[in-house]
Parts: structure tokens; C-alpha cells; sequence
């Protein structure tokens, strides 16, 4: 490479970099590297600040090294060096650029992101490629999810004879497709086998294409042939018949030649309205695993492993807001981490709780939005149809009291992340009377719009005294 110049392969690299990323992302994170050197094997880039130089290696430089080694023609190494001024950023610049941070992967034009290649023995479209970092081992096992983990890693290391299929569900952001994919590095890293992992609306659009293309015959093949299928929100198929049938065969398939199957669902397959009973009893065979909030124990060692592994450096004070702040959602707890560091380090200089309520205000407020409890449920509902708090949770089933029960069990359902087990063992009922209680409240709502009117009231009462 010695024959171009630093700033020849790097306007060709960035040319490059251009046609695969969105502009926003090219903008932010390319546009400030500057060339700084080369020679026969390495090329020097430099950056501002010690927080691009970490963020690029950890997020871009794989395919940074692809555009300098598709400009050149050959194999070059990168190194990313800080040659920074000494005046630090300013605060609302630095929180600008923190802010900017959690969303710019999203906006990748490459299908996958950079640093993702597929794995050895992965079959299917590129959403079979794996996270690198979606492992058993970056995992942290806590009371919320320490069984959906035992389960996972049964499967991992004898697919098909632990429990097949394995079914995990709960809201988003708790780790559902990190433990799926876990199984899938497991299995690669172990054995020979074909793996795909895909999601379920990328299994509709190849089915729909291959009919288009009258290509059915290699599509059955593709998934029907592998060893270990995963698929990630299954409840994508509610309401899809020809789809539902599809599957309904696929997964029959797998099964009867002992092939490993994995679902997630952001709900249990019994309560996924528009999903044929035939479906729901087959994804119920094998094991069902619930992922819940973590505790407060549980998100400060999350914190603190992924600052120990991306060497994250922060006041314990301000580790401790984010945990106690952060409660539902863990890809939101790791988010704001990685805003605040990244703040801190633009900043130069610790943070304090104060800054931390300013960066983080909108995910808070999403937090906020989430604090409804039964309690709160329980009595607004018993005060709006004066009946007394005990009877919502009695084995009294006079109409006075059977509606507000079943109204109070919808909005337990509607207004909180718990499943229908954590409801009907707050009402003292059983999962199926819950979720009888919610139906019969849903259909109901389709023709009175006076029940609409008083749930739409409870609603806004629950939402503002949060």
C-alpha cells in the first residue's frame, strides 16, 4: 500500500463506506476519521478522542478494514489512534453525541452490522448471522431468567434430547434472542450442524417469495433440512393461515426426524390470539421458559459486567441511579450505560446523578410509563364501581363484581409487563379463568362503547397518577 498515500485510501475507503451506511451514521462516526499514515501493511487512523477510538474498534472496524482492503486490492490492518485536542468537549455537545449513540446501529444499511459474520455450518438468508457477543457466557443469570437459562443450555448441549421445542417468552428486551442465539454459538462451536436462526417475519417473506418464484419446493428444503431451527417472534404468525399451515408442517417435519426446535414469543402460545390450537399444543410439547424483569441485584451486576468487559468507567453512586432507575427492560438498562460513559468520556469528568436525570430523561420517562401495579389496578377499579377491594380477589361471582374483576384483569394485562401466571396469582385465580376474564373484556369492548368509555377513563387515571 506504500505506492498510495494515507489520504488516496482513505477517500476511497470512506467512497465506499459511503454506498453501505446511512448517512446519518456516515456522518457521525466516519467523517471524523482523519488519515494519518501508512505503510506496506498498516493503515494509521486518527480520531479525537479516546471514546471514537473504543467505539469504532468495538462497532466499525471490521468494516472499515473492508472498504480500505476493497480500495486497495489487498489485506491492511487499521489502527485507530487519538491525536485529540486538549480542550475537552462541551456538555451539551457531549450529550448530543451520547444521545445520538444508542440508535446509529439501527440505522446500518448492512444487513447484519458490521462486525457480524456468519457462522460455520449457518444456513439461510443473512438474518442467520449471529451476534458475536450473544453468548452463554456474556449471559447474567439472575431469579428472573435463571430457568429460561438452564433450559437453553439443556438444549444447547444435546439438541433434541432435553427438550425440543423449547419455547421462551417475555417482554422485550430481557434476553429472548440473546439465549437463542447462545444455543446457536453453542452448536456451531461444537458439533457439524446446519443452524438457521431467522425471525418469523423473515420466514413469511422467503415463503411468499418462494411462491412468486415458484420456488416452494427449495424453500421447504432449506428449513426442513437443518438441525437446529430458531425461530424469533413466532407470535408473528398470528392471524396468517397459509402461513400458520406452512409452519405447522416445517415444524412436524423437524420434529419427527428429531431436529432441534427454538421459538421465542413476546407472550405464552396459549395466549396468542389468531394462533391455531394445533399450533398452540405443538409449541407447548417441550418446554415453556418465562423471562422476567430482573431484580435490583441483577442489574447492577449486568452493569458492572459490561463495564469490566468494555473497561466502562464509573462512579458507583451513578451505576447504582441506573440500576434502581432502570427496571423492564435490559437492552435498555445496557443502553444507558454506554450513553453515560460515552457522555463522561466526551465530557471529561465524573458523573454525577444530576447529569445522568438529564441524559437519560426520555428513557426514564419510558420507565415511568411502566410503573403501574396491581395495586393500583385493584383499587381504581373497586373505587370507580364501588365495590369493596377484598371482593376483587374473593371467589364472589355476582355480576356486581365478576365485570370489575375481569376489567381490573385486562388492565393488569394491558398496563403491565406480567404474564398471565403473575395475574391470576394476584387475583387468587387460575391462568385460564385470567384469560377468560380478559376475552370476555376485549369482546365486550367491540359493541359498548360505554365499557370503552370507562376503560379509555380508568386508563388515563392509572397513566397520569403514575
Amino acid at each position: 500500500m506504500s505506492e498510495q498515500t494515507a489520504e488516496t485510501i482513505w477517500q476511497g475507503a470512506c467512497a465506499h463506506l459511503r454506498s453501505l451506511l446511512h448517512p446519518d451514521v456516515f456522518e457521525r462516526w466516519i467523517a471524523v476519521i482523519r488519515p494519518v499514515a501508512v505503510d506496506d501493511q498498516t493503515l494509521v487512523l486518527g480520531v479525537d478522542n479516546d471514546f471514537y477510538q473504543t467505539w469504532l474498534e468495538e462497532n466499525y472496524l471490521p468494516i472499515i478494514q473492508n472498504a480500505v482492503t476493497a480500495t486497495t486490492g489487498k489485506t491492511a490492518a487499521i489502527r485507530l489512534t487519538v491525536t485529540h485536542s486538549d480542550a475537552p468537549a462541551s456538555p451539551d455537545a457531549a450529550l448530543a453525541a451520547a444521545q445520538a449513540m444508542a440508535p446509529m446501529n439501527a440505522l446500518l444499511r448492512h444487513p447484519s452490522g458490521p462486525g457480524h459474520a456468519p457462522k460455520r455450518g449457518a444456513v439461510g438468508t443473512t438474518d442467520s448471522m449471529l451476534n458475536p457477543r450473544f453468548t452463554f457466557a456474556e449471559f447474567i443469570v439472575g431469579p428472573s431468567n435463571n430457568f429460561a437459562h438452564a433450559a437453553a443450555m439443556a438444549v444447547a448441549q444435546a439438541p433434541a434430547h432435553a427438550y425440543n421445542p423449547l419455547f421462551i417468552y417475555g417482554g422485550s428486551g430481557l434476553g429472548k434472542t440473546h439465549l437463542m442465539q447462545a444455543i446457536a454459538h453453542h452448536v456451531l462451536g461444537r458439533q457439524n450442524a446446519k443452524v438457521c436462526y431467522l425471525s418469523s417475519e423473515t420466514f413469511t417473506n422467503e415463503y411468499i417469495d418462494s411462491l412468486q418464484n415458484r420456488t416452494l419446493v427449495q424453500f421447504r428444503r432449506k428449513y426442513r433440512g437443518v438441525d437446529l431451527l430458531l425461530i424469533d417472534d413466532i407470535h408473528f404468525l398470528a392471524g396468517k393461515e397459509r402461513m400458520q399451515e406452512e409452519f405447522f408442517h416445517t415444524f412436524n417435519t423437524l420434529f419427527d426426524a428429531h431436529r432441534q426446535i427454538v421459538m421465542t414469543s413476546d407472550r405464552p402460545a396459549s395466549e396468542i390470539q389468531g394462533l391455531e390450537q394445533r399450533l398452540v399444543s405443538r409449541f407447548e410439547w417441550g418446554q415453556v421458559a418465562e423471562l422476567q424483569p430482573p431484580d435490583y441485584e441483577t442489574r447492577m451486576a449486568i452493569l458492572h459486567t459490561k463495564m469490566t468487559h468494555h473497561n466502562m468507567g464509573m462512579p458507583e453512586e451513578a451505576v447504582q441511579f441506573i440500576a434502581k432507575s432502570i427496571h423492564n427492560n435490559v437492552r435498555r438498562l445496557e443502553g444507558a450505560l454506554t450513553r453515560a460513559t460515552s457522555y463522561a468520556a466526551l465530557l471529561r469528568r465524573p458523573l454525577t446523578v444530576p447529569d445522568l436525570e438529564r441524559l437519560l430523561h426520555d428513557l426514564l420517562d419510558q420507565e415511568r410509563q411502566q410503573l403501574v401495579t396491581f395495586e393500583m389496578i385493584l383499587k381504581a377499579v373497586a373505587d370507580h364501581y364501588d365495590v369493596r377491594l377484598g371482593d376483587m380477589t374473593s371467589k364472589r361471582r355476582p355480576q356486581a363484581i365478576a365485570v370489575p374483576r375481569q376489567i381490573a384483569m385486562y388492565l393488569c394485562r394491558t398496563m403491565t409487563p406480567s404474564s398471565l401466571p403473575s395475574i391470576a396469582a394476584a387475583f387468587a385465580k387460575t391462568h385460564a379463568t385470567v384469560l377468560h376474564g380478559v376475552r370476555m373484556v376485549e369482546k365486550r369492548m367491540v359493541n359498548n362503547e360505554t365499557l370503552r368509555q370507562e376503560i379509555a377513563s380508568l386508563t388515563r387515571q392509572l397513566t397520569l397518577s403514575r
